[in-house]
């Protein structure tokens, strides 16, 4: 299952009040009742503090495991943001915000 669920469609990096966009790869193992509660936080998270700011893919390796070796994939569910810059990895149900916030490299909406 790959899906992009929210975000431009073109290669933009940038929005146009000028904040950066954030790439987002979410690798689950099918249903699981962890991938779908890390999926569930996620797109809370993001439409709370990255409202059309973000792109998000979501990677079943249920589906198709080789896609692991890309983002050196250890465990599920990891969440990888590749844009901005410097690549950075969450693993789990993404369930603590504040944990999240702070591995986005994302402050909490006052």
């Amino acid at each position: 299952m790959e899906t992009a669920l929210n975000g431009p469609q073109d290669p933009v990096k940038t929005d146009p009040d000028g904040g950066d966009i954030f790439e987002l790869r979410l690798y689950v193992a099918g249903q699981t009742p962890k991938s779908k509660a890390a999926l569930e936080n996620l797109k809370k998270i993001c439409e709370e503090h990255l409202r059309g700011r973000y792109r998000l893919e979501v990677v079943d390796l249920a589906r198709n495991p080789a896609l692991a070796r890309t983002d050196k994939i250890l465990a599920i569910p990891t969440l990888v943001r590749s844009l901005p810059a410097p690549i950075s990895r969450i693993i789990g149900d993404l369930s603590d915000e504040e944990q999240v916030l702070m591995g986005l490299n994302v402050r909490k909406v006052q």
